[in-house]
């Protein structure tokens, strides 16, 4: 019988911290210094493929806002009233109302002060939008956002894992980024199935173990489970 686990693990909420930097050095840089006050930068657009951390470095950076007491919100395909700090995921996804939405916040953030954080998977100069929209889009900042290496990939895993109160070993690493999908996201929870799942059975998380989870369809995993005491080696 499978028992339920005691919420005795932080929550993880991506940070600066927790993000693996790799080939965006440049961008994680900007956005620190853009946050920090010290630069005049009002707008900075990330894009890049689907899992390359564009999510991840807009809510580490309303996160890291709010920390400073700044009054900072993130939306996914939505647009959120004006604040310190605005950040707006898939802007590819907004409908007609909330483009104009989004280019009537940004005109407010450029008269008022303030900092709009945007992501697509497109440049501004590719996106399927209204072209005043596209246009002021790529006035400020534009950076891609890169995915991350085997290596780096190898190094988030592991971190991950670390956070979750487990040690990684590199055949599951290998497994893993070998047989998985290639995106971090997909693979982040693809190893928090198999923390539960060693939990369970009171193992330690093996490539058995793993082969085992990655043959169940992912919509069984209940992902929200944490963990419920130490693991028996």
């Amino acid at each position: 019988m499978d028992q339920l686990l005691l919420d005795i693990t932080p929550d993880w909420w991506p940070t600066f911290e927790n993000f693996v930097v790799g080939a965006n050095q440049e961008l994680f840089s900007a956005l620190q210094q853009a946050l920090s006050g010290d630069s005049p930068e009002r707008c900075i657009y990330l894009w890049g493929a689907s899992g390359s951390g564009k999510s991840h470095l807009l809510q580490a950076s309303v996160s890291a806002a709010q920390n400073s007491r700044q009054d900072a919100v993130y939306a996914q395909a939505a647009v959120p009233p004006l604040a310190d700090v605005v950040a707006v995921d898939d802007v590819d996804l907004l409908d007609e109302i909330a483009q104009i939405e989004l280019f009537n916040l940004y005109n407010q953030i450029r008269e008022k002060g303030g900092m709009l954080l945007i992501s697509g998977e497109q440049s501004p100069l590719h996106l399927d939008l209204r072209p005043d929209l596209r246009t002021r889009l790529g006035w400020g900042l534009v950076y891609q956002v890169h995915g991350l290496s085997e290596a780096e990939k190898a190094l988030a895993l592991e971190q991950h894992a670390k956070m979750r109160g487990f040690v990684l070993t590199p055949e599951v690493t290998h497994y893993l980024l070998h047989h998985g999908r290639r995106d971090l996201p997909s693979l982040l929870a693809v190893l928090d199935a198999l923390d539960e799942h060693s939990l369970r059975l009171h193992r330690a998380p093996s490539v058995p173990l793993l082969k085992e989870v990655m043959r169940e369809p992912p919509e069984i995993h209940n992902f929200g489970m944490k963990r419920k005491e130490p693991r028996s080696e």
